[in-house]
């Protein structure tokens, strides 16, 4: 498993195990506020990542990208694809902190997107059973006048399934809007064996990366911004 290090040299899962010494440790790891703005704004149409998010952000506004995702071929692709959304809202709220994001799923090099239809979702199933893959999200959180991207990266290893269990999980789920054709907060939990790296990059938001990147721009989740606690 890959650790990523926090911004006080700890590594992140270490911080989520100890929330209470990260609170604490907050006044020496936020960085300078950039441009002095607390607003948030998710750009995104998923139900998901707004749920996601809301466990770590107390208030924030959702702004639908009207861009689509493009073209994904390879994993640096989803950089490019959640850069595009945060441009395009970027436009209707320029003084405003943006989260964007896009997920996808690859398999020995292939992206396994959203299913056309239910075929293909048995297809990209099928291709994943007995086998690991990784979940990819390209992140970009940005203020006014800068913007971070991080690529996180999680290994999920799926048990074997039978041609039954396929025509159950496709009979009783919606899996056209989803990358790879499962959730793994829905029924496809069952086809888990084992993952290496963040549990929420599956669902499709890396909540220690987004508040980590969040962090480095300053913000506070209480909504108080140094800069404006200095007066400036």
């Amino acid at each position: 498993m890959r650790t990523r290090p926090g911004l006080s040299g700890w590594p992140a899962a270490w911080y989520s195990k100890h929330r209470w010494l990260k609170i604490m440790s907050m006044g020496n790891d936020y960085g300078p506020v950039v441009d002095g703005v607390q607003q948030l704004v998710l750009a995104s149409s998923s139900p998901r990542r707004r749920e996601l998010l809301g466990k770590i952000v107390p208030s924030f506004r959702v702004l639908v990208p009207g861009t689509d995702e493009g073209d994904i071929h390879r994993k640096e692709d989803l950089l490019a694809a959640a850069s595009a959304k945060m441009r395009q809202v970027r436009s209707q709220v320029p003084d405003a902190l943006i989260i964007a994001a896009d997920t996808g799923v690859f398999c020995d090099g292939r992206h396994l997107g959203k299913p056309s239809d239910v075929t293909q979702a048995r297809e990209y199933l099928r291709a994943l059973s007995g086998r690991w893959h990784t979940v990819s999200t390209g992140l970009s959180v940005s203020a006014p006048s800068c913007e971070r991207e991080e690529l996180v990266e999680t290994r999920v290893l799926f048990r074997r399934l039978s041609e039954g269990e396929l025509d159950w999980y496709l009979r009783e789920e919606q899996v056209l809007d989803k990358a790879g054709g499962y959730a793994v907060q829905g029924r496809a939990a069952v086809f888990v064996l084992r993952i290496e790296g963040d549990f929420f990059n599956v669902m499709g938001l890396p909540l220690a990366t987004v508040y980590d990147l969040l962090r480095g721009l300053g913000w506070r989740p209480d909504g108080q911004s140094p800069c404006l606690n200095q007066g400036g």
